[in-house]
């Protein structure tokens, strides 16, 4: 394995890890916080207790870290155009917008009704529509992109798979915004996503 399969490899564990960990962690600054029930931006949000301290050192680092993937992964399949251009765009609209989120975090409660929102609520909320909605785009291109390569037929049906099954979540999450369920949706949306990071990192190791 050389060096730059060897980042990849570390980035995109190292991003993934922090950001679930990170998660897990944010709930119990809260007595009754529910990971059924509530974003995981209202972990961090304003008025969270140790909610600067979460994005400081976890989501943030996250975000670089899966930055820093998508940029050594890059290299890996510098031959294609359009492998590029998905870890390109999971690279900014996955790992930079975690970033963004983080220094522009939701108000108090995560303000799901739009109450006169904060510039900062603004931010956030736009960023996070625009990764919804790109994010699985951008597995699925690279799922597609692989698919003619023998070497990487099964990451190539792994990330169609994953990029589609993405794609359905975000579509159910956005239509369940008032759903008790809402938490939920959510984590196993971003599961899937940072499921297939994972993978693929694993695969840039092979």
């Amino acid at each position: 394995m050389n060096r730059i399969n060897q980042k990849a490899f570390q980035y995109g564990i190292l991003g993934a890890t922090l950001f679930i960990v990170t998660t897990l962690l944010a709930g119990f600054q809260f007595e009754n916080y529910s990971h059924t029930s509530q974003l995981i931006s209202e972990s961090y949000a304003i008025d969270s207790p140790y909610g600067i301290y979460l994005r400081m050192f976890g989501f943030i680092p996250s975000g670089i870290f899966i930055f820093l993937f998508s940029i050594h992964a890059k290299r890996i399949f510098s031959s294609s155009k359009k492998v590029k251009l998905g870890l390109s765009l999971f690279g900014i609209f996955y790992g930079l917008a975690t970033v963004l989120v983080s220094i522009f975090p939701c108000d108090a409660g995560c303000n799901k009704e739009l109450i006169d929102p904060s510039t900062s609520q603004f931010i956030h909320n736009t960023t996070g529509l625009l990764t919804y909605l790109i994010v699985p785009f951008s597995i699925i291109l690279i799922g597609t992109a692989l698919k003619n390569v023998n070497k990487y037929i099964s990451l190539s049906r792994l990330s169609m798979f994953l990029g589609i099954l993405s794609f359905f979540l975000v579509i159910i999450f956005f239509s369940e915004m008032s759903s008790p369920f809402i938490g939920l949706i959510q984590r196993v949306t971003e599961g899937t996503i940072l499921l297939w990071m994972i993978l693929f990192a694993i695969e840039t190791k092979k």
